[in-house]
């Protein structure tokens, strides 16, 4: 566990370092590469979670983790966030990410009362992202800050930083794992029917690269990589972790899912969006309201008559 805890401090910080300098070097703003090789990449655990939940029978768990990973990294990522580093931007620099956000949460939706996503649909949300990714590549904003420069230590290549940038990721991805596989064998201890364990347990385990890199993040003051980060994942999440889960298998959707984790997650989704494009500020009573929510939100889970089946 402790183990796994450095690893994701330490995967954070590289691939924030990493994910600068390219952005510096190649004249991409951090917000695109936050939302796209970042936020990929803090997806692998997501990826590989869910890919294998479904693989091994356990459709809940595959979907409930897609879920329960967007509405902890808007609540409880870039709330904790918030509270360490308040995040101001401009919201005419957000309006196309979220809005492929919210697309990509309304296709989810269908997915989830149509009863399944087949391989057909999973291969068709695969395809929007391929585009949407094209498109931001070609029509790639300014950065949200005019102070976002600071190159990680040691780098002084572009080969050096996709080293780094590849380490970080798999540091990441081998950090979360350890810490979930423990937090899965104490909820599946405990009875929790699987659908719970992956909006809650395996969601926060997932969640924890998106918390590590954005903290990192906070530190160097880049704004646009915590945000795009955060907004990139939740998009990468469905139409690529739910999409290539369901081309490898079809996904059935578990009926638990279907109640408040489905429209709470879409809940969190449009208030978040309506917030930044309104306010476009989070500040650390913001951030702190919004880890309440998170709290609450989990402990919803667990209280429902379901939790007794």
């Amino acid at each position: 566990m402790a183990f796994g805890l450095y690893l994701l401090i330490k995967g954070g910080d590289w691939t924030v370092d990493a994910a600068v300098f390219v952005a510096e070097r190649t004249g991409l703003s951090p917000l695109f590469i936050g939302a796209t090789i970042v936020s990929f990449g803090t997806s692998v655990p997501e990826l590989f979670t869910s890919v294998n939940a479904n693989l091994s029978g356990y459709p809940g768990i595959a979907l409930g983790n897609v879920l329960g990973s967007n509405v902890a990294n808007i609540l409880l990522v870039l709330g904790a966030t918030a509270f360490v580093f308040s995040l101001t931007a401009n919201p005419k620099h957000l309006v196309k990410d979220l809005a492929m956000m919210l697309l990509a949460t309304a296709i989810l939706v269908y997915g989830m009362l149509s009863g399944s996503f087949g391989q057909v649909f999973g291969l068709v949300m695969f395809g929007i992202l391929a585009v949407f990714v094209f498109y931001q590549y070609k029509t790639d904003s300014l950065p949200l800050d005019d102070d976002e420069e600071d190159d990680g230590p040691g780098i002084s290549s572009m080969k050096g930083a996709v080293i780094i940038l590849l380490a970080g990721l798999a540091a990441l991805a081998v950090g979360s794992e350890l810490l979930v596989k423990g937090a899965v064998q104490t909820g599946t201890a405990l009875g929790v029917p699987e659908a719970v364990i992956g909006m809650t347990v395996v969601a926060f385990g997932t969640s924890l690269p998106e918390l590590s890199t954005c903290i990192a993040a906070a530190r160097k003051q880049s704004v646009g990589l915590i945000l795009g980060n955060i907004i990139g994942s939740n998009t990468f999440n469905i139409l690529s972790i739910v999409a290539l889960t369901a081309v490898i298998k079809p996904l059935d959707v578990d009926p638990v899912l279907l109640g408040m984790e489905m429209w709470g997650t879409v809940a969190v989704a449009v208030v978040f969006t309506i917030w930044m494009l309104t306010v476009g500020k989070l500040t650390r009573p913001v951030g702190i309201v919004m880890m309440l929510g998170y709290v609450a939100f989990v402990a919803a889970q667990y209280l429902q008559p379901q939790m007794v089946t």
